[in-house]
């Protein structure tokens, strides 16, 4: 998830040429030179481990758009607690709360919200709303196993100037604008306070159905793989086994769309540069074509790019700046923004972690494949000792910590030195061509499972054959 926001454009227009975001001080001797990697014959000796959510959840939606910009949802949720805790509360992400006038007082046109009702198998209940907390107290514990049904009847409208969950002009994009239900694990909910420098939120892999109805002059764009242009002003799909589900609303937009493989892409902007979606389109294909030979396949039957909002991945759909609107966004910069989002489609999408706890399994990864898929094709070589040498200057920390243990820059971590290290990986092993089998393996054996620090380095351990984890202490804390 890229969360460095416009003032890093800049240092990704540097990276877009040969240097990753930002690195750390690297020693320049590779440990464990020795080591060789696993034959690949002998990956089916090796267990991948799932990081269990503790909870499983399936959500049912209903919702309209009307003319004067009012949204009403209906949400049903049939929640299961998968831990092996009894619950006595249940706990809710819900983001747009924060984009109000009593939680954002600055904003000119903040978010409003009203609740009609919440209820707990059919029976109305009360709620708490901290922040982007609601939490909602049980009259009975719910057991291991078992089975709740949680609804939400609230009427919203979006603030002009929010972080995902916002209006721009005339168009809406609907990120987080539901009751999300957190994980659970450590005896505890998963769930930590939002932050405007990262990603704060994980949610389990989850099956959504959703009917919708929406203005005649609106074009609809989500996660559904089945989506039209123009499309139905009212229908109904479903997802299963995703992360979340993200909703735009757009407004006279232009597409171009493109096929490749299996795969529909299709590129909207709202500023009228055919010439420059068709550049994204082209650079997009490559890209899905590179992702999908050389690390797995692509989830969906389609992916949609718009070209308006800040860089940001959801399953099936991307979003990344327009130039018009940030000229400093340049079409170069603009095309890596848009590989680096496509290749959250993998991690993140399908390879899950706790963006809060471990976001450097994301954002490395997803800046790792960035990096081996630009350099693949230009043919170039990875510059190592120009990487190391960039990093000098950061402090010795691990890329590994919580959002909330990084003083500044966490991004120099979880974007820059995150990378470099796991280049380092296979500077002495094999380079670009076994960068590309690891990432085929760990995807392999990861697929639709939650992955932590720990569980990659086991993961790694094995693949290369180490006899102990010096690779890794130098930049994770284990």
């Amino acid at each position: 998830m890229i969360v460095i926001r416009r003032k890093f454009i800049l240092l990704m227009i540097l990276i877009a040429t040969i240097i990753p975001l930002v690195f750390f001080a690297a020693s320049k001797k590779t440990q464990n030179v020795d080591s060789t990697p696993i034959e690949k014959t002998q990956e089916a000796k090796f267990k991948p481990k799932n990081v269990p959510a503790g909870s499983d959840s399936t959500y049912e939606m209903n919702l309209t758009l009307n003319q004067e910009g009012m949204f009403h949802l209906d949400s049903s949720i049939v929640i299961k607690n998968t831990s092996e805790d009894p619950w006595k509360n249940l706990v809710f992400y819900f983001i747009p709360n924060l984009f109000t006038k009593e939680r954002y007082s600055h904003l000119e046109h903040p978010a409003t919200i009203q609740f009609n009702e919440v209820t707990i198998n059919g029976e109305a209940s009360t709620f708490e709303l901290e922040g982007d907390t609601l939490t909602i107290p049980l009259k009975q514990e719910l057991q291991q196993g078992k089975k709740i049904n949680v609804t939400f009847d609230y009427q919203f409208t979006l603030p002009s100037e929010g972080k995902r969950f916002t209006k721009s002009l005339e168009s809406y994009y609907l990120a987080q604008f539901y009751p999300m239900v957190a994980t659970y694990r450590n005896h505890k909910w998963n769930k930590e306070g939002y932050r405007f420098d990262g990603e704060s939120y994980h949610t389990a892999f989850s099956d959504f159905k959703v009917k919708y109805t929406i203005p005649d002059d609106y074009t609809f764009v989500s996660t559904n793989e089945n989506d039209k242009s123009p499309s139905d002003k009212e229908g109904t799909f479903e997802v299963k086994n995703t992360k979340e589900l993200f909703i735009a609303l757009l407004k006279d937009p232009s597409v171009i769309e493109k096929n490749e493989g299996n795969v529909n892409i299709r590129v909207f902007g709202l500023d009228k540069n055919k010439p420059l979606y068709k550049a994204i389109s082209k650079e997009a294909a490559s890209t899905l074509t590179y992702f999908q030979e050389h690390i797995g396949p692509y989830p969906f039957k389609q992916l949609d790019i718009i070209i308006d909002q800040q860089g940001m991945e959801y399953p099936g759909i991307l979003t990344a700046p327009s130039i018009s609107a940030n000229p400093s966004a340049m079409e170069e910069s603009l095309k890596r923004t848009v590989v680096h989002e496509i290749a959250h489609q993998w991690f993140y999408g399908v390879i899950s972690n706790d963006p809060y706890h471990d976001a450097w399994l994301d954002e490395g990864f997803a800046e790792f494949a960035t990096m081996l898929y630009q350099y693949s094709n230009s043919k170039e070589k990875v510059p190592y000792k120009l990487m190391y040498k960039q990093v000098e200057d950061l402090k010795p920390l691990p890329v590994n910590l919580s959002l909330g243990q990084y003083e500044d820059n966490s991004a120099a971590y979880i974007y820059g030195k995150s990378n470099t290290m796991l280049w380092k990986l296979f500077e002495k092993r094999g380079g670009k061509k076994e960068a590309e089998r690891f990432l085929k393996s760990y995807y392999k054996m990861y697929s639709y499972k939650e992955v932590n620090t720990q569980e990659f380095v086991r993961f790694a351990q094995y693949y290369f054959n180490f006899k102990d984890q010096k690779a890794f202490k130098e930049w994770l804390e284990l």
